[in-house]
């Protein structure tokens, strides 16, 4: 697998099967139901952390979510749906696109263990 996270431009090929290492980022802080504990790495982080870029593991559970910062995500495994406080619900399977913009508040139910590549900025 040709992957170079130490090159001008880090990249990972076929990040739906990385093995890793990934690093264990512990359990999502505003649970409701459940455990979903969280890991990942980190392509990229821009100066100040502006930015940043990687590859996002969840467990199932059931949690409060705040997005902080805008943060475009492609889920590449895993199934959850997402309900945000209108009432707008959002079904995610594998090979599903999305864009949360910063302040967008709702919950998070993941149903199987989803990973993801994102984009925080």
């Amino acid at each position: 697998m040709p992957t170079n996270l130490n090159s001008s431009a880090p990249h990972i090929v076929d990040p739906a099967n990385y093995p890793g290492p990934f690093k264990d980022w512990g359990v999502i802080p505003t649970m409701i139901e459940g455990e979903s504990r969280t890991s990942g790495i980190v392509l990229h982080k821009g100066p100040e952390g502006q930015s940043e870029t990687g590859i996002w593991i969840c467990t199932p559970g059931y949690w409060n979510c705040h997005v902080t910062k805008d943060e475009f995500c492609h889920f590449l495994t895993g199934r959850c749906t997402y309900t945000h406080e209108s009432g707008d619900v959002i079904e995610i399977g594998p090979d599903t696109t999305a864009f949360f913009p910063q302040d967008w508040k709702g919950t998070c139910r993941v149903h199987e263990t989803i990973r993801k590549v994102y984009m925080i900025r």
